[in-house]
This record gives C-alpha cells, structure tokens and sequence, in this order.
C-alpha cells in the first residue's frame, strides 16, 4: 500500500490544512465561537459535576465577562487572520461546552447568524452524541446543501467502563447510535478522544480507534489527557491516584493509531493544550509543536503512515 497521492502533502498522516486546501482551493480557518452555551452533564439533567478533566469556566472570553455575539466574535476572529494570515475563508466553530443543546430556533438562530457572514463557508459545532435529536441533525442536513458543516462529537473512548469512570454521562452505543443518524446526509462527522484515561492499556485505547475506524465518519480529534486545576483529573493526580502516560507512550500510540485509520479520515488534532494557568501535567505536552515533530518523526523512522494497516469492512 502506498501513501495516497490526493493528499498532496508531505505528511504521513491526512491533516485539516490539507483537507481545506484539496476542498476550498485555498487555506481556511476556523474561528472559535462561544455561544453561551452550558452541559447537561453540569446543570443536573445528566450531572452536575462534568467529565472529571473538564475545569467547567469555558472560553477566556466567557471568562472576561458578558459574551459578544456571534457575528462580533466572527468578526474580530476574521479581522486577526485577514490581518496577519491573508486569510479569505473561515468555518464558524462553535466550541464551547454543548452547541446542539437548546431549542431548535435558538440552534438555527445562532447557527444562521454565523453562516450570514461574508467569507464563512460552513460551520463545525462541537457536541455531545446525547444531545443531538433528530431535528437537529435534519437542520444540520439543510445546511450542507449550500455550506461545509461537520459535526463534532465527543467520544472520549469506546469503553463504557471507562465513560464511567470519567462521569461522561452517555454510553458508546449512544455515541454509535448517533453517527449512524447523523451518516449519509452529506454531513461530515469528526470524534473527539483521549489517550490516557484512567484504568485504560494501550489495547484499549487502540480498540477505540479501531471501533472509529469501522464507523461512517470523516475526521478525528486526538486529544492527550491533561491533568488541570480544579478537577477532579487534577485533583487524583495531585493526589498520586493516576499515572499520565510519558510522551513515549504518547507517540507510539498515536502513531499505532494513526496507521489503522481509514487514509481519507481527516486527523483535525494529534494533541491537547490546557490553560496555562491551571495546567498540571505532563509537562512534555507544554510544547505542542515538539509533539507534533515527535509524531512525525516517529512515522518517519518506521516509515509509515496513516491508513497502512486499515482493514476495511466487507
């Protein structure tokens, strides 16, 4: 098997900016929006304590006081990259905690605000796969007739034990059940993971990117946990109850990852960065750009890349 050559790039691994430029013809950013949403894993209807690596404050702009709206925050985001990238396109990326998680008109409210836009050409919302009924997904669909849209669902690991063990709230079959849902309308799916989670073995984390790669999706996020302040992730470490995986952990199980994705699953992200003020550990994962030149360094010296051991169903 060869490295695909519509990639067009020099990477071992598939990457957005690639998958933008094959796309669009030109680079296309995405601008993060916080829009003021909350988590039923936090307000009660699910939990109230979160996932237990998730410090709960949000974006930094909700943290410096009453959010700007959607179309401000496009603006200004627009502004800095038109200013100091050249940039002409951009995908509204609603980020922030739950983005499907409100009534239907407030969803396409803001959603059509974002794409109202001069230069946005799609959307990606992040979510969780609990909170996306069917007429989301239905109004998801009518965008993706005249604009790019993905669809972010967090995962986290295929084990439920584990979704347990980090009060996730929802079960995999949950997440499953969604991308099947959510499959086949045009609609391009991304997962989030994390590598490292309590209790987990490298074979386990492995059967996550292997149950991913036998689903209808088309982008994965992998992220490294973190162990932040005011967590209760950071509180066990502090305590001495978990063990972070070393970066040699790290990039062999990327890597191990990467080679039994599907090729034409595009990787939107190989690491994790925490704010600075409340990061814990590891403290490797500080130099995101190290990591990511250890990844590729590691698919050199094996001389591997993305895909080489997928096995595709049927």
């Amino acid at each position: 098997m060869l490295k695909p050559a519509d990639w067009n790039n020099t990477k071992r691994y598939y990457d957005l900016k690639s998958f933008w430029r094959n796309r669009f013809g030109s680079r296309v950013y995405k601008l993060q929006i916080d829009a003021g949403f909350t988590c039923p894993n936090r307000d009660g209807t699910v939990s109230t304590g979160g996932c237990i690596y998730c410090d709960g404050r949000g974006s930094r702009l909700r943290q410096a006081g009453p959010l700007p709206s959607v179309s401000e925050q496009i603006r200004k985001g627009k502004e800095y990259y038109t200013t100091h990238r050249n940039a002409g396109k951009f995908i509204a990326y609603f980020q922030t905690f739950t983005n499907t998680y409100g009534p239907l008109d407030k969803l396409r409210a803001l959603y059509e605000e974002a794409l109202a836009e001069d230069d946005v050409v799609g959307l990606s919302v992040g979510t969780r796969p609990d909170c996306i009924p069917d007429d989301v997904i239905d109004l998801f669909q009518g965008y993706a007739k005249h604009s790019h849209v993905w669809l972010e669902l967090g995962l986290q690991s295929i084990h439920n034990r584990t979704l347990q063990c980090i009060n996730r709230g929802h079960s995999a079959e949950t997440y499953i059940n969604a991308v099947h849902r959510a499959s086949g309308k045009n609609i391009h799916i991304c997962t989030h993971i994390i590598v490292g989670l309590p209790g987990e073995t490298q074979e386990n984390m492995l059967e996550t990117a292997r149950v991913i790669a036998t689903l209808p999706i088309q982008g994965i996020k992998i992220h490294l946990l973190l162990a932040l302040k005011g967590t209760v992730m950071g509180d066990l470490y502090e305590q001495a109850k978990i063990t972070l995986l070393s970066k040699e952990e790290y990039i062999t199980t990327v890597c191990d990852m990467l080679e039994i994705l599907p090729p034409e699953m595009v990787i939107q992200r190989l690491t994790a960065d925490g704010y600075r003020d409340i990061f814990l550990a590891p403290q490797w994962a500080v130099n995101k750009m190290e990591v990511l030149n250890a990844i590729d360094r590691e698919l050199e010296r094996r001389n591997t890349f993305q895909g080489i051991r997928y096995v595709k169903n049927g």
